[in-house]
């Protein structure tokens, strides 16, 4: 058997009073928050319905595959061969080499190839205008020699043809003897474009600098 809970009955008119009160107080409570939840949705709508009216009609955006590319390999760079032309150089230019082409004059030393006749005497007398010319005092062996082999190679490429290598007197030297004075006449005599060279006249750098002379550039 279920039996019902009863509510205390009011004992006075001022009970029944307060039970009004409370109720009226509560109603008046629902209603204000029933209120503010719908000024609050309202509000939101308001400000879907602007953020669509400005942003304008949209469309979702189709997802797309990416291709993914490798990165391109940095160019080789030719070590070998830099490696390969390098002992090449060196090889090519010997510091024993015997020139039977040297021929000694009154103070100086000259030099030519059997196709060229009476050029050498015309470097000493200052025919051919000097058109550049590299110092080699200071480098070690090897690199005064590798500065030389480019420094002729670059003026050939540039079609000059008169040259002066200043290569010293030796004043620095063990002993007071030009050591690089006797070295770079054999590399200039081993170098293709070399067809002459003679030691330089007073003016020009007397026994511490050389005249050369290269050969005429194939067109």
């Amino acid at each position: 058997m279920v039996t019902k809970a009863k509510t205390a009955p009011a004992k006075s008119l001022a009970d029944l009073a307060g039970m009004r009160d409370a109720l009226r107080a509560a109603a008046a409570a629902a209603a204000v928050a029933q209120a503010r939840a719908a000024l609050e949705a309202a509000q939101q709508e308001r400000m879907r319905n602007q953020f669509a009216h400005a942003v304008g009609r949209v469309q979702p955006v189709k997802t797309v595959a990416k291709a993914h590319l490798p990165k391109p390999l940095p160019a080789p760079e030719p070590l070998q061969r830099m490696a390969d032309e390098a002992a090449a150089l060196k090889e090519a230019l010997s510091d024993e080499v015997d020139l039977e082409s040297l021929l000694l004059t009154d103070d100086g030393l000259s030099y030519r190839r059997p196709e060229v006749s009476l050029e050498v005497a015309k470097l000493r007398k200052g025919h051919w205008a000097i058109q550049h010319q590299i110092d080699l005092h200071g480098p070690r062996r090897d690199e005064a020699r590798e500065a030389l082999s480019g420094f002729i190679r670059l003026a050939h490429q540039n079609g000059q043809r008169c040259l002066r290598v200043v290569h010293g007197k030796g004043h620095g030297s063990p002993g007071k003897q030009p050591v690089l004075k006797a070295k770079v006449q054999r590399w200039l005599a081993q170098r293709q474009e070399v067809i002459a060279f003679a030691q330089a006249s007073g003016p020009q750098g007397g026994a511490g600098a050389l005249i050369v002379l290269l050969a005429g550039r194939v067109r």
